[in-house]
């Protein structure tokens, strides 16, 4: 039977968890929620909620409602995407592994042990309380560092620098309300361009970059939320590209389930899931 995961959260993080493992040949399964909140879409297989389909680099991933339609995506090489925030898909997936990538930095909400193995991405999880492994999320020296003891680094609360800048690259909400976007991802954009609005509000670029990640057009965002990223670095090729941190962090997570003995076997086994 081959080695299955549930992978909790499709945003770009999470999906550098899906596109390490899917590639090393596991089957797959993202739950999310019925309106992600993903920014970076282009390289997030959450955005398959939205639109049915969606590719990242070369992986395909299917929006799915049966077990029976997820089987088929596994058979034909892609990556089955369903709308779970609760994970009651691991009841008939019976995943060998989870791994909680929602970055809720609140921990785990389901009784642990959910699986066999239990991997817990970024602050707020405690290995051996809400998971068995928790996976370093912060940039820094310990990017990506595996923790069966403790927890990962706390939230600083600030964006990470890119080129010099931190929190300003981030477009947050400014009221409650629904987003209405004007530009795309991977559109180049000057200083004071609309970007999008909110209720009439008008969220401007900061400085001249990238779109690099926007919410999904008609999401309904409270004040403060996160709804855009520019790049200044201005190379719209990096919307398009899982980035280093995504797959470093996804390196772990093949990293905690290759140290386990028990499922290292499942790599070689056959199809009998039924």
């Amino acid at each position: 039977m081959p080695l299955r995961v549930l992978v909790r959260g499709g945003g770009d993080l999470g999906s550098g968890v899906v596109l390490r493992l899917h590639r090393a040949g596991f089957w797959v399964l993202v739950t999310e929620l019925e309106k992600p909140l993903v920014v970076r879409r282009k390289v997030a297989f959450a955005e398959a909620i939205y639109t049915g389909v969606a590719r990242v680099e070369e992986i395909i991933a299917r929006k799915v409602e049966s077990p029976e339609e997820a089987r088929a995506c596994f058979l034909r090489g892609e990556v089955p995407v369903v709308i779970d925030p609760a994970a009651q898909t691991r009841i008939w997936f019976q995943p060998h592994v989870l791994v909680d990538a929602r970055l809720t930095k609140k921990g785990g909400d389901l009784v642990h042990p959910a699986a066999p193995l239990v991997i817990g991405i970024g602050p707020g999880f405690v290995a051996g309380k809400d998971c068995h492994v928790v996976i370093e999320s912060m940039r820094g020296h310990t990017l990506g560092r595996l923790y069966w003891e403790g927890s990962a680094e706390p939230d600083t609360g600030i964006p990470e620098s890119v080129s010099g800048y931190n929190a300003q690259r981030v477009l947050r909400a400014p009221v409650e309300g629904v987003v209405h976007t004007r530009v795309e991802i991977g559109d180049l954009v000057r200083e004071g361009q609309v970007i999008a609005e909110v209720n009439g509000h008008e969220v401007r670029a900061p400085f001249d970059g990238v779109i690099r990640g926007l919410v999904a057009e008609g999401l309904h965002v409270t004040q403060g939320m996160k709804i855009g990223d520019v790049d200044p670095r201005q190379n719209p090729k990096f919307c398009f590209l899982v980035s280093d941190k995504s797959l470093a962090i996804g390196g772990a997570a093949l990293e905690a389930i290759l140290s386990i003995p028990a499922l290292r076997p499942l790599l070689y086994a056959e199809d009998g899931w039924r």
